[in-house]
């Protein structure tokens, strides 16, 4: 996985192919264009980087083995925002029109320029991110958690009496990240990247530093966490089992 260095906002894209020889000459170039970019050789592994971090735009060569890119698109259109641009070979017609109707954005036929390409993503980007279409939050809901409910269309924490916490909005946030991806591992880089689009990205200290605020917040015992724990070397995850209501 080839990712730019922490820096602002910038647009974060998911690139899904399975020959190296042109995925990472790929990513280096968008890279070199202002894209954050991340990796991945086929359908699993993409669906795992697109619940672990807040992707703006997806390009998804369809030609893949095992499950091929039109049921990934169809994955991202049917679970999310995320506009897709197919990379097709020229023979595929027919599947460039099926993936158009199943919610891709765009396509770009083999062989392409890698300006093209760049080019059509950041015209897509405008488009969406203007739009207000940007997945770095949830759809709301509420979640029930060792005896919280987190109300994320009201952004409230309650507790068992209903008796609300009041939270900052990196507080929420963050809790938002966590509660929504229980027992799963997140880092910082990709906390930072699902709560704050890479704002603070150069601040690694500011996730710890809210984690510890949500901690005396919520925890029974702040210096022995049982909701929020900490994974040494990996980051932090939400022990607690979540129900969403």
């Amino acid at each position: 996985m080839v990712e730019t260095p922490a820096m602002g906002d910038v647009p974060h894209l998911l690139l899904v192919d399975d020959e190296r020889s042109i995925r990472e000459p790929l990513a280096q170039y968008l890279t070199k264009q202002g894209f954050r970019v991340t990796q991945a050789g086929d359908a699993e592994g993409a669906r795992a980087r697109l619940a672990a971090y807040a992707i703006d735009l997806a390009v998804v060569d369809i030609m893949m083995p095992g499950e091929d890119g039109l049921s990934l698109c169809r994955h991202i259109a049917a679970t999310s925002a995320i506009p897709v641009i197919l990379l097709t070979a020229k023979a595929e017609e027919t599947d460039r029109i099926v993936g158009l109707e199943m919610g891709a954005d765009d396509y770009v036929v083999k062989p392409f320029s890698p300006r093209e390409l760049a080019t059509r993503a950041k015209v897509i980007l405008r488009r969406t991110q203007g739009s207000g279409t940007r997945q770095h939050a949830p759809e709301s809901g509420s979640y029930a958690f060792a005896g919280w409910v987190l109300k994320s269309g009201e952004r409230a924490l309650v507790d068992r009496e209903g008796v609300s916490v009041a939270l900052s909005t990196g507080e929420f946030n963050l809790l938002l990240a966590l509660v929504t991806r229980p027992r799963q591992v997140l880092t910082r880089d990709q906390l930072l990247d699902l709560t704050q689009g890479r704002e603070a990205a150069a601040f690694d200290r500011a996730v710890d530093n809210q984690v510890s605020r949500l901690r005396r917040k919520i925890e029974p015992d702040p210096k022995n966490p049982e909701i929020i724990k900490t994974v040494w070397g990996g980051g932090y995850t939400l022990a607690a089992e979540v129900t969403r209501l």
